[in-house]
């Protein structure tokens, strides 16, 4: 039964790491319908997140290979992508380490977790309907102020339920940045936000891991890997053709039901 909860936890990691429907909210509310007690599920919850932040390096393998070497060559363009990654990743480092106790507590609350489902779907709602977004060019051509505005956005993601993607992406859309471009830049924002928690957390729970563990943990990722690479080609052709209101009504469907079943259990 313990593999199999690894690997349906891989399957909702994967499913909702870069959907803007919250990966860590959609864990803990998974943990606590499998019946196990949430706080102890945590760790493996972000060990398993390396899997899908593999799958972004592998599809986008060939971007990140034209900037690595355009930034060591002085290219505007590579230095831009580079600056403007550092620049959103930087409020998250700064915030994450002042608060990281505080934001621990929260990973073991199911009834936050639900609310902030319901609160975001709405949020989501009203920057669709009042945005207005326009071809920025890429994550290259976004400004200063920009980067660093989707980079603080993000940190609300640190509230279980909220949604990092969906945060970063909505934060873009309205300061003006099309659709395509806010959902990739928040793929190559999780590279540096996603691994520096994970290693974080990882190091500071390292009694909690046992050698036991570390098979499960390998399964959680390949399966995370695997579900969220096919998800991400599938996710931009949905939001480029219909918008994120679909996101935002699962969040509201979902949240409503798992407030009712929390009060009823």
């Amino acid at each position: 039964m313990i593999w199999l909860t690894a690997i349906i936890l891989g399957i909702v990691e994967g499913l909702t790491e870069f959907l803007p429907v919250s990966s860590t909210g959609h864990l803990i509310l998974a943990t606590e319908l499998l019946g196990y007690d949430a706080s102890k599920w945590a760790v493996f919850n972000i060990a398993i997140q390396p899997g899908a932040i593999l799958a972004i390096v592998v599809l986008y393998r060939h971007l990140f290979w034209d900037m690595f070497v355009g930034f060591f060559r002085r290219d505007p363009v590579a230095i831009a992508f580079v600056r403007n990654l550092l620049l959103a990743f930087f409020p998250a480092v700064v915030l994450g380490l002042a608060f990281g106790d505080q934001i621990e507590l929260l990973l073991e609350n199911a009834v936050v977790v639900a609310w902030a489902l319901v609160i975001g779907g709405f949020a989501i709602l009203l920057v669709e309907r009042f945005a207005k977004p326009r071809e920025s060019g890429g994550v290259a051509a976004l400004t200063t102020r920009q980067s660093i505005l989707v980079g603080l956005v993000q940190c609300l993601a640190m509230i279980p339920g909220v949604s990092r993607s969906g945060a970063t992406i909505m934060g873009a859309m309205s300061l003006g940045v099309d659709r395509k471009t806010a959902a990739e830049f928040s793929f190559f924002l999780a590279l540096p936000t996603l691994s520096g928690a994970t290693v974080l957390q990882l190091f500071k729970h390292r009694d909690a891991i046992t050698s036991g563990d570390l098979g499960l943990i390998g399964v959680g990722a390949l399966v995370s890997f695997i579900v969220a690479w096919a998800v991400i080609k599938a996710f931009l052709a949905v939001v480029t053709r219909y918008g994120f209101a679909p996101f935002a009504w699962y969040r509201i469907i979902i949240g409503g039901a798992a407030l009712i079943w929390l009060a009823l259990r």
